[in-house]
């Protein structure tokens, strides 16, 4: 199926269509479905899954453009240590920690309320790091047409920590970027900022 009609929230029947999914999974691992602890997990699952898949549903430029302005200012804008939760496309487990985003405006500006939206947008996905560091990127730069976009994110593994290598404190760090960020100066004054807390 493609991701884009996947729609979390068609109905109940899909809602049903999955809790049956995960009830036979339980089953499949050992589990009685029938006892009380368990009885109603599968919905439980269901309902979380389609919460945090939701950014399937949603258009992240729709979102910035829905608050975007003239704006003659072409300082560096930041928001920094946006929380988020994303799911592993790998193993579906989390991964989770900040996002840091700034961008030059060449004409237009966005509430700074979209930014961390759009981060949610993506991270309500199935992801990677790599890709939804990028994806963010890329749909600043084409809603907003900036001077330049940079975007860091910082994120702890439950993959890497929970099974595998299992460590427990190991941080992955991605960073995507453009236009004036492709100056050293201009890249170092941005994690200059992200760092001064």
């Amino acid at each position: 199926m493609n991701n884009n009609d996947f729609s979390p929230n068609k109905g109940d029947n899909d809602t049903e269509l999955l809790a049956n999914y995960y009830r036979n999974i339980i089953e499949l691992l050992g589990e009685d479905t029938n006892r009380e602890g368990l009885l109603k997990t599968p919905m439980r699952v269901a309902k979380a899954m389609q919460f945090m898949t939701s950014g399937y549903k949603e258009d992240p430029e729709a979102i910035i453009k829905s608050a975007m302005f003239h704006e003659e200012y072409h300082q560096m804008v930041i928001v920094k240590d946006i929380d988020f939760y994303s799911m592993c496309e790998h193993h579906m487990l989390p991964f989770f920690g900040k996002a840091h985003v700034a961008y030059i405006p060449r004409k237009h500006i966005t509430g700074l309320s979209k930014i961390a939206r759009v981060v949610d947008v993506f991270a309500r996905r199935l992801q990677i790091q790599e890709r939804f560091t990028t994806q963010i990127k890329e749909c600043i730069q084409n809603t907003l047409n900036p001077l330049g976009v940079m975007v860091v994110v910082e994120a702890q593994h439950m993959c890497m920590q929970m099974r595998g290598v299992q460590k427990q404190h190991s941080i992955t760090t991605t960073s995507d970027f453009t236009g004036a960020f492709e100056a050293e100066k201009t890249r170092e004054e941005f994690i200059n900022l992200i760092k001064n807390k």
